[in-house]
C-alpha cells in the first residue's frame, strides 16, 4: 500500500500561486514584487552580522530527551547575537500536517515566537516571530496521505496498530499539497477578501526597492515571507530562498534498449524495498512504543522506513514516461535574472542560496539519488547562463559564495572542484541534522565524481561530515546546527561554527566543533 504521496510539480506550482494571488491585478496595479522582501530589524545595513542554519527538524522523539529541543536550547545562547535563522526545509515530518505544528515546531522553538511563554495558545497559522526563522519547503512539507490509507487506518484498529510508525506523526490528511506550510509562513493572500487587498498591501508591502514595492518583514509585528521562493538583502549580502521541490525531477529514462534495462533494474529494486518495508512494519508491530527498552529499536526501524519512502519516490520520478518532463522553468529564469542583477549591483558584496535538496552531498541515501543530479544540473545551467552575461573575470570569485541545503540528515561541508562549468569553487553546507534521525556517510572516499562532458571528473570534495556512525552499543547519533558569522568587507568572509548534541550509549553530550572560514 502506498502510504505517502507527493503532488505533481504542476500542482505544487499552481496551488502556491493561488495562495499568494500570483500576479493578481491589484499586485500589478500597485507595482508589487512578490518575490522579494525587506527584513527590517533596524540592523540590516550593518556589514558584520551573524545568522544560524537548521534543517530537517519537525519530528517528535521517542527518547527521554527531544533532540530537536536540545538543539533549540543551544540556539538560544546565540539568539541575541544572530539576526535570523535560515531553515533548509522539512519543517514538519512525516507529511507536513498542520496538526503537528504545535508539538513539532511551536513547542521546540517557543522562545523565538511572540507569546512563546504560553506556546499552547499559539495557532500554527498565526505565528509571529520575535527572532526570524526563515524557511524553505522540504519534500515532507509537500507530502500527503492517500485517501485509502486514511480510510483503513482510521476505521480499522488492527491496521492502525500495524501502521503505527506512520500514524504517530502522519495525521489524517498530510500537508494538503503544501497548504500547511503556506498558512504557517507565507503571506496567504488568498484568504484576504478582495476588497481588503489594497489596504493589506499599503500596510505591509510598503518597502520600496528597484524592483517595486515589496513586503516588509518586521520581527515582532509582521513576520510573513512573500512566496515559496524569494530574495532579501542583509548586510550587503543577497539571500536567495528557493523551492527545489519544483525543479528536482530527473530527466525521464528513454525507451531504448539501454533505457529499458535501467527501468527493469529500478522496478526490481522497488519490489525489493517494498518487501523490506513489509518486514520492517511487521517487526515494528511487535514492539511497544511505551516500553523504554524498545525505544532505540523503534527509532532505528522507523528511520529505515523513512529512507524507503524516499527511495521509492525517487524511483517513481525516474520511471515517469518520456515527454512528461515538467519542472519550474519560471523559478529558474527568475533566479538567473536576479543573480545577474545582484552581480551588477555595486552595493552587493556577496550571495547566499538556500533550498532543500543538496546538489552536492555524500550522505549515503542522497548522493546517488536522481533528484540530487537533477538539482545539480539545473543549477549548473543557471550559473552557466549567469556567467555568459557577467563574464568570467570575477577576481576568481564563484557565482555564489555559499549554498545551504537540508534533505540529507547530517552536517556536511563541501567545496566544488573545477567542474568545467560555472558551479566551480562554491562552498556548500548541508545542514539537515537538526532534529530527524541522523544518517551515515557513504563508504566511498570523500570525493564526488561525475561524468562531465563525456569524461569522469571530480566535482566536489567533502571536508567535514557529522552524521550517524558506529554500530550497536557504539552507535553515535549527532544532531547539529551552525552559526555563521559574516565579516565586513568585500568579498565577505564567512566563519562557520558547528554545534552538536550527540546521543551515545543512551546519554546526551554537547560540544562545539572547531570553526572554519572561507
Amino acid at each position: 500500500m502506498k502510504l505517502i504521496s507527493e503532488p505533481a510539480i504542476a500542482i505544487k506550482i499552481s496551488k502556491m500561486k493561488h495562495r499568494v494571488r500570483w500576479k493578481h491585478r491589484s499586485v500589478i496595479q500597485m507595482g508589487i514584487d512578490q518575490t522579494r522582501m525587506v527584513l527590517d530589524d533596524g540592523k540590516q545595513d550593518q556589514g558584520q552580522f551573524s545568522f544560524m542554519v537548521i534543517g530537517d527538524t519537525g519530528t517528535r522523539s521517542t527518547y527521554t530527551q527531544h533532540p530537536q529541543r536540545l538543539i533549540a536550547e543551544s540556539m538560544l545562547k546565540h539568539r541575541d547575537d544572530c539576526a535570523f535563522t535560515l531553515h533548509t526545509g522539512d519543517v514538519i515530518y512525516v507529511v507536513g500536517s498542520s496538526e503537528y505544528y504545535p508539538q513539532n515546531f511551536i513547542e521546540p522553538y517557543r522562545e523565538f515566537l511572540f507569546g512563546g511563554e504560553n506556546p499552547r495558545s499559539i495557532r500554527y497559522d498565526r505565528m509571529l516571530f520575535e527572532k526570524p526563522i526563515l524557511p524553505v519547503l522540504g519534500n515532507h512539507d509537500y507530502y500527503d496521505v492517500p485517501w485509502i490509507y486514511r480510510l483503513v487506518a482510521g476505521s480499522t484498529k488492527s491496521l492502525r496498530k500495524l501502521f503505527k510508525y506512520k500514524d504517530s506523526e502522519i495525521g489524517w490528511h498530510g500537508s494538503n499539497q503544501g497548504d500547511a506550510f503556506a498558512r504557517a509562513f507565507i503571506d496567504y493572500l488568498a484568504q484576504i477578501p478582495e476588497a481588503e487587498l489594497a489596504h493589506h498591501f499599503d500596510s505591509f508591502y510598503n518597502a520600496k526597492t528597484d524592483t517595486g514595492r515589496v513586503l516588509r518583514y518586521l520581527p515582532g509585528f509582521f513576520t510573513r515571507i512573500p512566496n515559496r521562493y524569494y530574495t532579501f538583502s542583509y548586510g550587503g549580502i543577497d539571500f536567495f530562498a528557493l523551492d527545489s521541490n519544483t525543479f528536482n525531477v530527473p530527466t525521464p529514462i528513454p525507451h531504448t534498449r539501454e533505457g529499458d534495462a535501467t527501468r527493469h533494474q529500478l522496478e526490481k529494486r522497488r519490489q525489493q524495498i517494498e518487501q523490506e518495508e513489509v518486514e520492517i512494519i511487521t517487526a515494528i508491530a511487535k514492539l511497544d512504543r511505551e516500553n523504554p527498552e524498545h525505544t532505540e529499536q523503534l527509532e532505528a526501524l522507523t528511520g529505515k522506513l523513512n529512507q524507503i519512502d524516499e527511495i521509492k519516490i525517487d524511483i517513481e520520478k525516474q520511471l515517469q514516461e518520456p515527454g512528461n518532463l515538467v519542472y519550474d522553468t519560471e523559478q529558474l529564469e527568475w533566479l538567473t535574472n536576479r543573480l545577474i542583477a545582484s552581480w551588477q549591483n555595486p552595493e552587493i558584496r556577496g550571495r547566499v542560496l538556500y533550498f532543500h535538496h543538496p546538489p552536492f552531498v555524500t550522505e549515503a541515501t542522497k548522493w546517488h539519488q536522481a533528484q540530487t543530479l537533477a538539482v545539480r544540473h539545473r543549477l549548473r545551467e543557471v550559473f552557466d547562463n549567469v556567467e555568459r552575461v557577467i563574464g568570467k573575470d570575477r577576481n576568481q570569485r564563484p557565482i555564489v559564495d555559499l549554498i545551504l541545503n537540508g534533505h540529507a540528515h547530517c552536517l556536511e561541508y563541501l567545496t566544488t572542484a573545477d567542474t568545467g562549468h560555472a558551479d566551480t569553487g562554491i562552498n556548500c553546507l548541508v545542514c539537515g541534522g537538526s532534529g530527524h534521525r541522523p544518517r551515515r556517510q557513504r563508504e566511498d572516499n570523500n570525493q564526488l565524481m561525475e561524468v562531465v562532458d563525456g569524461k569522469q571528473r571530480k566535482v566536489a570534495d567533502s571536508h567535514l561530515f557529522v552524521g550517524c556512525n558506529g554500530y550497536n552499543s557504539k552507535r553515535r547519533l549527532p544532531y547539529s546546527f551552525v552559526r555563521i558569522d559574516v565579516q565586513d568587507g568585500t568579498p565577505p568572509r564567512f566563519i562557520v561554527r558547528p554545534y552538536v548534541w550527540e546521543r551515545y550509549q543512551k546519554q546526551w553530550f554537547s560540544y562545539e566543533l572547531d570553526p572554519f572560514e572561507f
